[in-house]
């Protein structure tokens, strides 16, 4: 463990002071050292709890609005703000604050005692019964325990872990110290290990439905749909009529491709909804994959509606590339980008939509600057450490030769059902998808997380990322075992196939696993897409993900993540000659049927005219170029970067040679 800090030992010094109430003198200290440290959460609330004791409120009050515009889910913030609106005289005020405080953090007993006697006094007898309630329940819990999960909701997940893990140690298994710190490892994504312990709580209590929601969330993280369908559907049948449970199983039908259910389930939910704008939402991006355009742009112009500041609905308008903000949603984006109240998720969200619409407009200079500022706000928030990707691809290119294949051949599954099409985001993969599954013997599917979860499996649950287990254990698989993966990977995508010969998996990092991937699956087809650097990198840029890619946030990230890709993709073709159809984009673009005749020669395909009018076909498209792939091809986005030429040097510098030897030699 780390020594502490000198702002940690201030902080301390300074909770020390308080807690022996020696506020005038912390009072002092917490002013010095917010000079040192303005934003610093524990000193902001601190100082305003001392500020309330020495009997200035309103200047407690106004600490605490800073404590709120600058961490707006710190649950003390709000409790601390109920104790000086119960100061004031202010019940309903008081009453509001306490309910954030414990809407953030229902282990805040001060905050529910708070709420039972002011809804006493003001003769809300039933919530008062309610509040009591949770007081007594928190009462009946170890204090650790109470504690630990304060921590959690507040985000200090390192100290709550440290409480709840020696809880458990010294006190055996016990169901919430369990569910807590599986939750603490969602948090972390530290999935299998938060999967393992809410089956084993589940196996102690079968009935916590709590516990079983959690596993069911566990499970859609982890693309693991049908068994999170199957625990929706359990507690369903306990509960039918919990709004929680239905978004639930909507969430497992949107995963399972079941669109047109999960859009019946999330219209149902939409009256009495607390929080409209994320069902509408919801209804869009199941609308949008299924190619209903207007449809899901009344429902995303619903969403915004429903919460102006709502960046996600307009991130989701201009994520459909072809859509075209009107001069008022231009200025309402710009009006909730600029307000101050705006929280940062929401405004980065509101910079990239803006980045698209002025782009849009050909006002490429304050386009750059939006886009700019979102992924910098975006880069903010993500733990990128692009040194962990260059290990893992010299430990790769270690142990994956052309000797450690030829020992193996013939090990893995033999079926030629798969096909992987792999490379960067924004290369064209979905083209190259929409391309195969418009063939009558291939099966789109999506971006499958099969092969990255076979490979966290892989790194085992003690994984260090300056030591990985992988891939160096590939070297210990037995043929048995490789085969035994190649059976699990065909078993686990069936929930997503209909039953046709082949079927594609899209998930573009899988560029990274190629020697994993042809160990268990030697007949598989593999297709990386590749993209001039210039305009993949900068293609990145514009786009914001919803989840993973935390390399695209930064111009010297995505030119380090794309020379180290060239140098792994080098690897696999030195190693594997002939294995990678490698196909570019622009060549592509430029003789579309010549490119899908080679596509289908490799997979060994028939040649069907539908492969070339791809835009006819009718299916679910899951990723950003969705649109994009339901209509003719075109040339014009292919130099769509040259109109940011100006404030894209770095990026070229930062690419350095690959910019000449991208394209590499030809493969298959």
């Amino acid at each position: 463990m780390n020594a502490p800090s000198p702002v940690e030992l201030a902080v301390l010094r300074l909770r020390e002071m308080v807690q022996a109430r020696r506020f005038a003198p912390a009072l002092a200290a917490a002013d010095a050292l917010l000079r040192e440290v303005p934003e610093n959460r524990d000193v902001l609330y601190l100082r305003a709890l001392a500020q309330r004791h020495l009997g200035d409120t309103p200047a407690a009050l106004a600490t605490l609005d800073e404590l709120k515009r600058l961490h707006p889910g710190f649950s003390l913030g709000y409790q601390e703000r109920g104790h000086c609106h119960v100061a004031q005289r202010r019940a309903p005020e008081a009453i509001e604050a306490f309910l954030r405080a414990v809407n953030i953090n229902p282990a805040l007993p001060a905050s529910w005692g708070m709420l039972e006697g002011l809804y006493r006094m003001t003769g809300d007898t039933t919530n008062a019964a309610l509040a009591a309630e949770h007081v007594a329940t928190l009462r009946r819990l170890p204090p650790e325990v109470v504690t630990a999960t304060s921590l959690f909701s507040d985000g200090d997940l390192v100290a709550a872990e440290d409480i709840v893990r020696t809880f458990l140690n010294t006190h055996g298994h016990h169901v919430e110290a369990m569910r807590l710190l599986a939750r603490i490892g969602v948090r972390r994504d530290v999935l299998d290990d938060a999967q393992l312990l809410l089956e084993a709580v589940l196996q102690m209590v079968p009935d916590y439905h709590a516990a079983r929601f959690d596993l069911a969330q566990v499970f859609i993280e982890r693309h693991m749909y049908a068994r999170a369908q199957e625990q929706a559907q359990h507690l369903l049948a306990a509960d039918p009529g919990n709004r929680g449970y239905r978004t639930l199983y909507a969430m497992t039908c949107v995963g399972l491709g079941q669109h047109e259910r999960a859009v019946t389930l999330y219209r149902e939910l939409l009256p009495g909804a607390a929080q409209p704008w994320e069902l509408h939402l919801s209804i869009a991006h199941s609308l949008k994959t299924q190619g209903q355009r207007d449809a899901a742009i009344a429902e995303y112009r619903a969403a915004a509606a429903a919460r102006p500041d709502y960046g996600d609905a307009y991130w989701s308008l201009a994520n459909l590339k072809t859509y075209r903000f009107t001069e008022a949603e231009l200025h309402a984006m710009r009006a909730a980008e600029g307000a101050p109240g705006t929280n940062p998720v929401d405004r980065y969200h509101l910079c990239f939509a803006l980045g698209k619409a002025l782009e849009d407009r050909a006002e490429y200079r304050e386009s750059f600057e939006h886009y700019a500022r979102g992924n910098a706000l975006k880069h903010a928030q993500v733990h990128h450490r692009p040194e962990q990707f260059e290990r893992n691809t010299r430990l790769q290119v270690e142990v994956c030769t052309r000797e450690f294949f030829a020992q193996r051949a013939g090990a893995g599954d033999p079926s030629p059902a798969p096909i992987f099409v792999v490379g960067l985001p924004r290369s064209g993969s979905t083209l190259i998808e929409q391309i195969l599954a418009s063939h009558s013997a291939v099966e789109g599917t999506q971006e499958l997380a099969e092969i990255p979860r076979m490979v966290v499996d892989l790194q085992g649950r003690e994984w260090q990322p300056d030591n990985p287990r992988y891939p160096q254990v590939l070297k210990d698989l037995e043929p048995g075992q490789l085969r035994e993966l190649g059976e699990k990977y065909l078993r686990d995508t069936l929930a997503f196939r209909t039953g046709r010969p082949h079927f594609i998996d899209k998930m573009p990092n899988n560029f990274r696993h190629l020697g994993l991937i042809h160990l268990i699956l030697p007949n598989a087809r593999i297709i990386d897409a590749r993209r001039e650097p210039m305009a993949c990198c900068f293609g990145n840029f514009k786009q914001l993900f919803a989840s993973g890619q935390e390399f695209a946030y930064d111009l010297g990230d995505l030119a380090r993540y794309y020379r180290t890709y060239l140098e792994l993709m080098q690897h696999w073709d030195r190693v594997l000659p002939g294995r990678v159809l490698r196909v570019q984009h622009e060549d592509l673009v430029e003789d579309l049927e010549g490119q899908v005749r080679r596509i289908l020669d490799y997979c060994g395909l028939e040649f069907e005219t539908a492969c070339v009018e791809f835009h006819k076909t009718e299916r679910s498209v899951r990723t950003a170029s969705s649109e994009q792939v339901r209509q003719p091809i075109y040339r014009e986005g292919l130099d769509q970067w040259r109109n940011f030429e100006p404030w894209l040097e770095p990026l070229r510098t930062a690419l350095g040679d690959a910019l000449v030897r991208y394209r590499g030699p030809a493969t298959a």
